[in-house]
């Protein structure tokens, strides 16, 4: 895939999403964990609290607990769990503060703020080291029975306790560490998800790039109409342009065939002529004019025929027996001049079949097969083979071509040497015929210093196999 592939574009756009959706998950995650057992640590910091709340009194002008809390970590010092008591009227009479030994030396700064009796307030306080605590404070009024300094509303008291933050980082820390994995499992989850989305999703596409090319080998007309309703429009447009092209196509060959009427009535007055020339006495003009009359018109239906296979018209299905056109393509060579003196080897099997129309496959061979006529000193071998592909190879005992000319053989109107008849198109014509079916031309030194020509032509599928191809489709 490069960076100009939908495929590449859509895998880095779900990588990207998967990426960003798991990192929000992630942080959301964390952030809820974090929340629950903060909230869970703030209930037992309440629990306890009522707990304190319970065991507080006054006892002998001071403050006493009893029972003392039970968790052990309140008698161990900076242990991260802490209670302290403190007495509003402190500094007037007042009983002073108690804290719990956790504590050690250091007294909680609790908030100056108005915290109505039985009502429990959450703060985020520094503690011993300056370690962030979080805290839950409770006011309570005890009777003050035997205290001088007594009223009847009894003595108003402050109590806290706090637990270090560092327990709720650490447990956030280790659920985050924990979570990794199913993360890394859903990624892969995801990833797979994306793969499977992004193939069914550019599914429609490779139909129809499989349309298209049966469209260009000649396997169908239009492209079919079943496809999603996001593709539909462009096949549309598609088969839309190949209908338009047809139409050019049909009305290019119907001005060549135009063309080509239009220049017959001139050739036959032409010919005429030349009848005329030589019932008068002039034998030698008319013979110029015969020969320039056939000159044209072998040029004009060499041309209709580089029209036809140039236009990209073939049949569907075609089929052409190799063995059948090389046989009728001798037959009627060795009745000429050029080719009665020459001595024609042939060996081709019966199962060439190439996957040409019969007028084109027998166009191209012919012109092949003329071109050794004329340049052969005595002999043509003709080979043919039949495998994935046709091969067809003839080789004559000519003077052959110069290696570094043999690039240049098929190029229109390229004749090498002019003491030979010919219009430099039969080559020309003979490639153009192979392009146009998907096969190749390849010129070669024969062994015996002549020419090889060796045309590879596409094979027409088998019986057995367009029933398969039937099928699938």
């Amino acid at each position: 895939m490069t960076r100009r592939s939908l495929r590449a574009r859509l895998a880095v756009a779900g990588l990207l999403s998967i990426a960003l959706a798991l990192l929000l998950a992630a942080l959301s995650l964390v952030a809820l964990f974090e929340r629950h057992v903060e909230r869970r640590i703030g209930a037992e910091l309440t629990s306890q609290l009522n707990q304190l709340a319970a065991a507080v009194r006054i006892a002998d002008g001071g403050l006493a607990v009893e029972p003392r809390p039970s968790d052990p970590r309140f008698e161990a010092p900076l242990s991260g769990l802490y209670w302290q008591i403190d007495d509003t009227a402190a500094g007037s009479g007042g009983l002073g503060a108690m804290r719990s030994r956790s504590l050690w030396d250091t007294e909680l700064r609790l908030p100056t703020d108005q915290l109505p009796v039985g009502s429990v307030h959450a703060h985020a306080l520094p503690g011993p080291g300056d370690r962030p605590l979080l805290v839950r404070e409770r006011s309570i009024r005890l009777p003050a029975t035997g205290d001088p300094d007594h009223n009847a509303e009894g003595r108003a008291l402050r109590l806290a306790v706090g637990q270090d933050r560092a327990e709720l980082i650490n447990a956030r820390n280790a659920f985050a560490v924990e979570m990794l994995p199913y993360l890394g499992v859903i990624a892969l989850l995801l990833l797979a998800a994306t793969w499977v989305q992004i193939r069914a999703g550019l599914a429609p596409m490779e139909d129809v790039r499989r349309g298209i090319n049966d469209v260009r080998a000649g396997r169908a007309e239009r492209l079919p109409e079943q496809y999603p309703d996001e593709v539909r429009p462009l096949v549309a447009e598609l088969n839309a342009l190949l209908a338009a092209r047809e139409q050019a196509v049909a009305q290019a060959r119907s001005w060549t065939a135009d063309l080509a009427h239009g220049l017959k009535t001139p050739l036959s007055a032409l010919a005429a002529d030349a009848e005329r020339l030589r019932r008068e006495g002039n034998p030698t003009v008319a013979a110029d004019l015969d020969q320039l009359a056939e000159h044209m018109r072998r040029r004009v239906d060499r041309e209709l025929i580089r029209a036809r296979v140039r236009s990209g018209a073939r049949p569907r299905q075609a089929r052409a027996d190799v063995a059948d056109a090389l046989g009728r393509l001798l037959g009627t060579l060795k009745r000429t001049p050029e080719g009665g003196r020459i001595e024609w080897m042939l060996t081709t099997p019966n199962n060439a079949i190439a996957a040409l129309a019969m007028d084109d496959l027998l166009e191209l061979l012919g012109n092949l097969l003329e071109n050794a006529a004329k340049w052969a000193r005595s002999r043509v071998v003709i080979k043919a083979s039949a495998g994935d592909a046709v091969l067809v190879t003839i080789t004559d005992d000519g003077p052959g071509v110069p290696p570094d000319q043999l690039h240049r053989l098929g190029e229109r109107g390229l004749r090498l040497d002019e003491h030979k008849a010919g219009s430099g198109l039969g080559l020309a014509i003979a490639r153009d015929v192979a392009d146009a079916y998907g096969g190749a031309l390849e010129f070669a030194q024969a062994a015996g210093g002549g020419l090889a020509v060796s045309a590879l032509l596409p094979a027409a599928a088998s019986d057995a196999q367009k029933r398969r191809v039937n099928r699938s489709s």
